[in-house]
């Protein structure tokens, strides 16, 4: 049977918190995978968010969302910008109310250049603005890839921020293999 993987994880716990009509935000589309499951749960009252700083990205995801059979897809706003300015992007009116933000750290798969990553400053402010956007119950995912070149420290920051949270603020998680340390993992954050 195994364990579910880790983006299997991310999508269960986020699946389990977010409603029909909920404001989500996937703070880094790639290839749309995340955005299509945030579209798909919080249905055509909701509103996903998502964010990339490639075009090419942005249009995965838009080729994947017209690709779904779903007839309940939420409105999707496609958004080419870092994520540290998703406060920008956001209905000021939307600030403690977002259900749920995922975050897939790490390159583009199969994009042309592999060296465009997500940098652990711009990673820490998107993540510190993902809590202040979260209601209470509301949840951060997010995806770390320890095995490519840059991804290691990104994760150790990640950790590092995830741990020095206070506890009345947000309960955190991490989802690993110890005995595959150059393996994908995830980070979790609830709100309380």
């Amino acid at each position: 049977m195994g364990f579910l993987s880790v983006l299997s994880m991310a999508h269960k716990w986020i699946a389990e918190r977010v409603s029909d009509g909920d404001i989500v935000i996937d703070a880094t589309a790639g290839g749309g995978v995340d955005t299509l499951a945030l579209a798909e749960l919080v249905g055509r009252k909701g509103i996903v968010y998502a964010f990339d700083i490639q075009q090419d990205a942005l249009n995965r995801t838009k080729e994947r969302l017209l690709a779904s059979s779903s007839e309940k897809l939420a409105e999707v706003k496609l958004i080419l910008a870092n994520h540290a300015q998703m406060t920008q992007w956001i209905d000021p009116l939307s600030y403690g109310k977002v259900a749920a933000v995922m975050f897939n750290l790490g390159y583009l798969p199969g994009g042309e250049d592999q060296s465009v990553i997500t940098e652990s400053a711009t990673t820490i402010a998107a993540l510190d603005a993902a809590i202040m956007l979260l209601r209470p119950g509301g949840m951060i995912t997010c995806v770390l890839y320890p095995g490519h070149p840059g991804g290691a420290e990104e994760a150790a920051i990640v950790e590092a921020w995830a741990a020095q949270l206070p506890q009345k603020m947000a309960q955190t998680v991490i989802y690993r293999q110890p005995q595959r340390p150059a393996a994908p993992y995830l980070i979790a954050a609830e709100k309380r």
